[in-house]
């Protein structure tokens, strides 16, 4: 009792204390609870004997890492689960919540663990009814929280299992079990409907409904924070409880009488009930009498305005709303009896929400996206019933345009921090929407927004000519406008739906609507205008005018002044890129005078964003670009123009001293360099634009890039950019890299690409391990292996000259991976995990892969004097450092070839298995390769018979 009462004193420093070094130390202290199974036992002591909710949970959380971990036997997790459910029964009454919730994930944890290995497992619902029937709240309380995390285990991952044992645990417990849960779910809230049940109860009964709802049925593993919800695939056993419509009305009236979180839980289980797939109805009947309910209880709830204050339900609800027509055809709702009241009730919400910007701006996307997908299917729509979208999508639309224009002023009167144009994410999403509004009925539409823009154009304008006297809030509220209309016109011209009939004029209304943006774009960069640079409201307009521009003259006018705005560099970057990239586009700009004045002046001189920094990565894009531009015409003359100015900062890195290579002005211009080079070996795609690159890099250059490799090892800033511009450069895409027969270039770039593997493998394998070894080490490890790959991969090198020339480029090279990967058991391991993937493109793949690791093996362990054979003997020492990776992926994949249905899709894997048997048998020493064999097939004879 001492010892316990020490060890309370530990625990509640452990989980109260704010000291984070007195913590880490008696962390270190109990980690013996949870590592060693020895301390199993103890751990049960604690529960009986201790009061102390810290030290109680600290026994049931070890517990849980114990089953988690561990291989334990069967019958001593037998006799856990028994013991959890008795301490639960007996105690459960008097543990602080968090005690309970972690026995409670103990005891399904084990039951999901043991599955398939007793049936004493599978009662856990006979368990958890027990409490559901005994008499106090408390007992009913832990039975629905038994059941919540029981299905919540089931349909999660954990590190006890693999992805296949995890789903096929999961389908099982499906088929035979979640049913059940649902309709215990169900019954419970039934029974818990009266006023005075308790508030707890609702809660964990209607939380049930919820993840009954929303358990992944077909391992799609859908992500939880994504709003696009799909199809729910409910299975047909369920068909008649869903069908039955006092289900749906359950929910309805649990959002009537309670208040959140409870009502809005009410709200997503109809939204999951919405998104059911329409093929469980037995009949169209059927269908459209779920979806006449919906509509019907979804129209009360405008109608009354019942709990729409609550952010919470109000959220849930447009998720609702969004969903009936995601799943249900327009000629399905306009068919459904009051749809007339209905649609107006939404329009008038939509409005109102709009109104609302700063409180809805996370949830208008559901009411837009709605919106859209019903005017996009008024082609389609073949019922005599009036759809009224004539009526209300106009208004909808202005609402829209006008809500965006007023918030500006209100952002600036009332200082408000987040500006709706800051947040990108739900700037897009709206955007993405409004082109189908807007076009619905285009010409009154465009009319609207002309009138907004002139008036604030014209004001925007005569203030570029005044230099003094304009308000600086009143520019501020201008530019937030302008901004908003230039995101809006360009996302309704990005959206141009030229299937329509009236394509033609809805062409004549953008030009009109661009013109006067292209206005606006010339205005942006000229009088006092110039001098707002750094105004953030400028910098708005500056990006939503890049967003939409198809000039390339504001690229000029926009990239020297924003050098400090990164971002505004990259979106104009983005669009120099998009222009260059199409043949008819780019062969304009070539006409331009800027663009053959850039081609010939690309130095930071004239582009000082160039020297920001923060802007090196975009200079890989804009390299790329003005390659693309470059090598459209035939011209070497034109390259050596272009190439004069790198040329220049090469010779200068060159000459560098040694004692100076190691300054910061080297490592920026090494940065840059690498970053430029990149960009124009992306631009090459032919033998001959390829050809002008690398003639002028080999050999004059190359040394600089062996230098840099050797000297710089340690700064990932300068290799990083460096490894990545060579394996760009050595990637024969578009059969680029094509040497005349008679040429060496091939062999001599391999060479190059040996030297500098072999030069940053052996200095980075010397480096110490620090806090971030995937930036210091394994990134540039990974790209190293990269660039051999595609060296190896390129059909551009005849690698036997090598051997017979007795020259040793090719051994150095693929000793040097193999010296860098000698994570050898961690990379065989993630194979091994990789052919229990669900993908089979990924299981094959890996059990390929393996499959090739034991056959290079095999095929030159026993070649003396080989390049090759060098690289197999240190793979035979990785083998027999690790000699049980190889037999579990062996077992691992044919357990996954068993599993999947229908055998004949999964040909290749069962191959793969057949030739990994004959390999790595092989690799095994005589003394256990007998032993080996005759285990496997008795597994595979045991595995066929099941």
């Amino acid at each position: 009792m001492e010892s316990l009462a020490q060890l309370s004193v530990l625990c509640e420093r452990l989980y109260t204390s704010q000291d984070s070094e007195e913590r880490a130390l008696v962390e270190t202290t109990l980690a013996c609870f949870s590592l060693n199974t020895e301390y199993i036992s103890q751990c049960q002591y604690i529960l009986d004997n201790s009061s102390s909710p810290y030290t109680q949970f600290l026994a049931s959380s070890s517990l849980v890492k114990q089953v988690t971990e561990h291989a334990l036997s069967l019958q001593l997790r037998l006799d856990i689960r028994s013991y959890v459910v008795g301490y639960l029964a007996s105690k459960g009454q008097e543990l602080q919540p968090f005690v309970t919730t972690s026995l409670i994930q103990l005891l399904c944890r084990i039951t999901k663990l043991g599955w398939y290995e007793d049936d004493q497992f599978r009662d856990i619902v006979k368990e958890a009814m027990k409490f559901l029937t005994h008499a106090t709240v408390e007992h009913f309380l832990i039975g629905l929280k038994i059941l919540n995390q029981l299905v919540v285990e089931m349909n999660q991952a954990n590190p006890g299992m693999s992805l296949t044992q995890h789903r096929k645990t999961a389908c099982s417990f499906r088929d035979l079990t979640l049913f059940q849960i649902f309709q215990i779910s169900f019954t419970s809230l039934q029974q818990l409907q009266i006023d005075t049940a308790d508030e707890r109860l609702r809660e964990q009964a209607i939380t049930l409904t919820l993840k009954c709802l929303s358990f992944d049925f077909v391992g799609t593993s859908l992500d939880e924070s994504s709003e696009d919800l799909g199809t729910i695939q409910i299975p047909s056993s369920w068909r008649s409880v869903l069908e039955d419509t006092s289900t749906m009305q359950l929910f309805f009236d649990y959002y009537a009488c309670t208040k959140p979180p409870l009502s809005n839980v009410a709200l997503e289980c109809l939204v999951r009930l919405a998104s059911v797939r329409r093929s469980l109805f037995s009949t169209e009947v059927e269908r459209s009498k779920f979806l006449s309910h919906l509509m019907s209880g979804t129209r009360e709830i405008l109608r009354t305005q019942h709990g729409l204050s609550k952010h919470e339900n109000y959220h849930e609800y447009c998720r609702l709303l969004g969903r009936l027509k995601t799943n249900y055809q327009l000629s399905e709702l306009v068919g459904v009896e009051n749809y007339a009241d209905w649609i107006r009730l939404v329009a008038e919400f939509t409005i109102q929400s709009l109104q609302s910007w700063q409180w809805a701006s996370g949830s208008v996307y559901h009411l837009l996206g709605l919106w859209s997908r019903l005017v996009s299917s008024v082609p389609y729509l073949k019922s005599e019933s009036p759809s009224l979208l004539d009526t209300f999508v106009p208004k909808i639309t202005q609402a829209y345009i006008t809500t965006r224009l007023d918030s500006v002023k209100a952002v600036i009167q009332n200082n408000i921090s987040e500006d709706p144009l800051d947040n990108e994410e739900h700037l897009q999403d709206q955007l993405d929407s409004l082109p189908y509004l807007c076009r619905f009925q285009y010409e009154k539409t465009s009319n609207y927004i002309t009138n907004l823009l002139e008036p604030i154009l014209q004001a925007y304008t005569e203030a570029a000519r005044l230099q003094t006297g304009v308000d600086n809030k009143q520019l501020q509220a201008m530019e937030g406008q302008l901004t908003w209309l230039v995101h809006i016109v360009g996302a309704i011209i990005r959206g141009q739906q030229t299937s329509s009939s009236s394509a033609e004029s809805q062409e004549v209304i953008d030009g009109e609507l661009a013109a006067r943006i292209f206005q606006l774009i010339q205005v942006t960069d000229t009088g006092s205008h110039v001098q707002r640079y750094l105004q953030h409201s400028k910098q708005q307009l500056d990006l939503a005018s890049s967003h939409f521009s198809r000039t390339f003259e504001e690229f000029m006018s926009e990239i020297r002044p924003c050098t400090s705005s990164e971002e505004v560099i990259e979106q104009t970057l983005n669009l120099f890129q998009e222009l260059a990239a199409g043949y008819m586009s780019g062969e304009l700009l070539l006409k331009l005078d800027a663009v053959n004045y850039i081609l010939e002046h690309h130095t930071r001189e004239h582009f000082t964003f160039l020297d920001e920094i923060n802007n090196s990565c975009n200079r890989t894009i804009f390299y790329f670009t003005l390659g693309k531009l470059l090598f459209m015409e035939d011209s070497s003359a034109k390259f050596k123009v272009f190439i004069a100015s790198l040329q220049q900062v090469s010779v200068n890195l060159e000459v560098t001293p040694v004692e100076a290579f190691r300054s910061d002005g080297v490592k920026f211009a090494l940065i840059g360099l690498m970053r430029d080079l990149r960009g124009i070996a992306m631009a090459t795609n032919s033998r001959r634009t390829y050809g002008l690159l690398f003639d002028w890099l080999y050999p004059a250059h190359t040394p600089l890039l062996l230098r840099t490799i050797e000297q710089w090892t340690d700064t990932p800033e300068v290799t990083t950019p460096l490894l990545k511009f060579v394996a760009e450069f050595v990637i024969n895409k578009t059969q680029r890299l094509t040497f005349d027969s008679s040429s060496p270039n091939g062999i001599l770039l391999f060479r190059e690409v040996s030297k500098l593997i072999g030069a940053y493998g052996s200095q980075v394998l010397s480096l110490p391990v620090l806090s971030d070894p995937y930036t210091y080490k394994y990134k540039g490890i990974w790209g190293a292996l990269t660039i051999l790959t595609r060296a190896l991969a390129g059909n551009y090198v005849n690698f036997g000259v090598f051997e017979l020339y007795g020259d040793r480029p090719l051994a150095d090279a693929l000793d040097m991976a193999l010296k860098m990967s000698l994570v050898f058991a961690h990379l065989v391991g993630s194979l091994e995990t990789g052919v229990k993937s669900l993908d089979v493109n990924i299981s094959s793949q890996c059990a390929s892969a393996v499959d090739n690791l034991t056959a290079f093996y095999f095929n030159n362990i026993t070649m003396e004097d080989s390049p090759t054979s060098v690289a197999a003997l240190n793979m035979a020492q990785h083998i027999a450092e690790c000699p049980n990776l190889f037999p579990k992926i062996l077992r691992s994949l044919f357990e996954i070839i068993l599993s999947m249905q229908p055998a004949d899709q999964h040909h290749r894997l069962a191959v793969c298995f057949d030739k990994l048997m004959a390999d790595v048998t092989w690799t095994l020493e005589p003394k256990n390769r007998d032993k080996f064999t005759q285990n496997l097939t008795i597994f595979r004879h045991e595995s066929t018979a099941k």
